[in-house]
């Protein structure tokens, strides 16, 4: 669902959004948007859609419950082998 926009920077740095993308994203007058600047370029997004992709990003097994299992299985091999 990637679609490229092309518009122009106006006087003062103002962007128009299409009206099209706007509708698609849900964006509405009043809308907070951000931009988050990357290595790769910058992007527009709102700050509901940045919360949750930051979320989808960090979901998951827990990094310390990782290592903790990790270091049980550790332990109970270091039990194992001594017996």
């Amino acid at each position: 669902m990637s679609t490229t926009y092309a518009i122009s920077m106006g006087d003062r740095g103002r962007v128009v959004v299409p009206l099209s993308l706007r509708t698609k994203q849900e964006w509405s007058q009043g809308t907070n948007l951000i931009f988050i600047e990357t290595q790769s370029g910058a992007f527009l997004t709102s700050r509901e859609q940045a919360k949750s992709l930051l979320r989808k990003q960090l979901a998951g097994e827990s990094l310390v419950d990782e290592l903790i299992a990790q270091r049980h299985h550790e332990a109970l091999g270091d039990d194992n082998d001594g017996s």
